[in-house]
């Protein structure tokens, strides 16, 4: 059975930080392009950021370029996402999934607010 679960998420003040983190079992990690979706309410998801299969490469929308990194632990088939400095904008219920959107989690939400 594909699984990925995310965790991590949480109410944040502005300017605060988080991390996110996605457990992968029931496929190959390690053959995946991975990267975390977000949704807003009221908006269409986006990604936010992906990161190549062994982690040498990463993208970033610019929303978030400089605050965010994504970064992946092939032998704890786990990715994550460090967030900082945090913006009410990055309020959304956030997913991890393969490049492809083959597989995708079930989501957790982040909420940024004073």
């Amino acid at each position: 059975e594909v699984q990925l679960v995310e965790s991590g998420g949480g109410m944040v003040q502005p300017g605060g930080s988080l991390r996110l983190s996605c457990a992968v079992s029931g496929f190959p990690f390690t053959t995946y392009d991975l990267g975390w979706v977000r949704q807003a309410p009221g908006k269409g998801p986006e990604w936010v950021s992906l990161i190549s299969i062994d982690g040498s490469s990463a993208y970033y929308i610019d929303a978030v370029t400089g605050g965010f990194t994504i970064s992946r632990d092939n032998a704890k088939n786990t990715l994550y996402l460090q967030m900082n400095s945090l913006e009410p904008e990055d309020t959304a219920q956030y997913y991890c999934a393969t490049a492809q959107l083959k597989y995708w989690g079930q989501g957790t939400q982040v909420t940024v607010s004073s």
